[in-house]
């Protein structure tokens, strides 16, 4: 099952806790099989492993998305694996640095998502039979996403049936790029990263790569802010995300992104402040924006040609008290909007935009003491990403029936 959510607790999220989802004061029944094999496929002396065909994790044609490392370690929210494969039998085998419990979706085809934990140093079967398969001999696509923003997996090995292979999916031919904090990676939401506004964007375009760099807590300011220890505008250049993950495998020496690992993005959403502006974290507004311009700048040096969207910031509701109603407490209202007008100041080609997202979310769109939100929500902010994406640049709407958001509505 998931890990028990607990909202402000960042210091608790370092263990490996299973717990339970509630949907309105009702326990959610558990969805995720046990994938579990009894013997790892990668043990020679196993007599299993002579029925399995392996696939070590450099194999050419497995397809990583979002950012993974040189030990096959996956960074943070919604990285994933693609391949096509044949047969009816598909494996994975796990290494020593895959958080245990850590919660995956996986699915053939366009078949719905499933739920699976895994773990460390183990393998886990993940299709074992295919009932609706018309030709067993037609590669059909394998994709696992990682739902958990804080946990990871280590790609140690891919298992089909001895007598079948895999093969190379090709990548979609238009890319989208996510970078921000908790709102953007799903904190609280029902399956987090794959439920949040950011992963339904991108899914619900159809036909579109994407990577979601987002980790709840961190500022667009290169500071600590709730145990990050750096900003996004320093962090975003790196594989990993900073997080304890990082601070434990690489301490303070991240592995720099290799910008070249895929094709480069067409259009990059940038939602950061919510933490800047927090009190808590004692960042000026002078340095939020000028943090924030020298990440539009570096996102601009990396993709020169992609177009840069800068979110505005709901940042929760108040109830007035006057009249019984509620009122939104949008963030940074006037240093966004003027970040954006300063590249246009420049003279440059109009390459960044404003995303007012004003009158979006409703109060009860936020979920009660987590001040993100809810799946709800999340669907709704997504929705009008995507209607702006498509007027905006001229992107059709492609997924014609793939499910993209699993679970409850709440």
């Amino acid at each position: 099952m998931h890990f028990l959510r607990h909202a402000a607790v960042f210091t608790t999220l370092l263990l490996p806790v299973l717990g339970s989802i509630w949907d309105n004061s009702q326990l959610r029944p558990p969805v995720e099989t046990d994938t579990k094999l009894a013997v790892s496929l990668l043990d020679k002396s196993n007599p299993e492993a002579a029925k399995w065909k392996t696939y070590l994790p450099d194999a050419k044609e497995l397809s990583y998305k979002g950012r993974w490392d040189s030990k096959y370690i996956s960074w943070w929210s919604a990285p994933g694996l693609k391949f096509g494969f044949t047969g009816e039998k598909v494996a994975i085998s796990f290494g020593k640095f895959t958080t245990p419990g850590t919660h995956v979706a996986y699915r053939v085809g366009g078949l719905d998502w499933q739920f699976t934990n895994v773990t460390a140093n183990a393998t886990h079967q993940f299709v074992s039979s295919r009932p609706l398969a018309k030709d067993l001999t037609t590669p059909q696509v394998f994709e696992l996403r990682v739902t958990n923003w804080g946990y990871g997996v280590q790609l140690a090995g891919v298992h089909v049936d001895a007598a079948t292979k895999l093969s190379k999916v090709q990548p979609f031919k238009r890319t989208i790029e996510f970078i921000g904090d908790s709102l953007s990676s799903g904190m609280y939401s029902s399956y987090e990263s794959i439920s949040g506004f950011a992963f339904l964007t991108a899914y619900g375009l159809g036909n579109t790569e994407f990577s979601i760099q987002a980790y709840p807590g961190i500022c667009v300011s290169d500071q600590n802010c709730w145990g990050n220890p750096r900003g996004q505008v320093h962090q975003w250049g790196y594989t990993q995300d900073g997080s304890w993950r990082q601070q434990e495998i690489y301490g303070m020496n991240p592995e720099p992104w290799n910008f070249g690992a895929y094709n480069p993005a067409d259009i990059v959403i940038i939602n950061l402040g919510t933490n800047d502006n927090n009190t808590a974290n004692n960042v000026t507004t002078s340095t939020y924006v000028s943090s924030y311009t020298q990440l539009v700048n570096n996102v601009h040096t990396k993709y020169p040609k992609a177009q840069i969207v800068l979110m505005g910031l709901w940042n929760g509701f108040t109830n007035t008290g006057e009249g019984e109603t509620y009122t939104g407490n949008p963030a940074f209202v006037k240093e966004i909007p003027q970040i954006v007008d300063s590249f246009k100041k420049r003279g440059k080609e109009d390459y960044v935009h404003y995303f007012d997202v004003n009158g979006i979310l409703q109060h009860n769109d936020i979920g009660p003491g987590t001040w993100h939100p809810t799946d709800i929500g999340q669907l709704k902010v997504a929705a009008h990403l995507q209607s702006f994406i498509k007027t905006k640049f001229g992107w059709g709407m492609e997924n014609k029936g793939t499910m993209v958001h699993s679970g409850t509505y709440i």
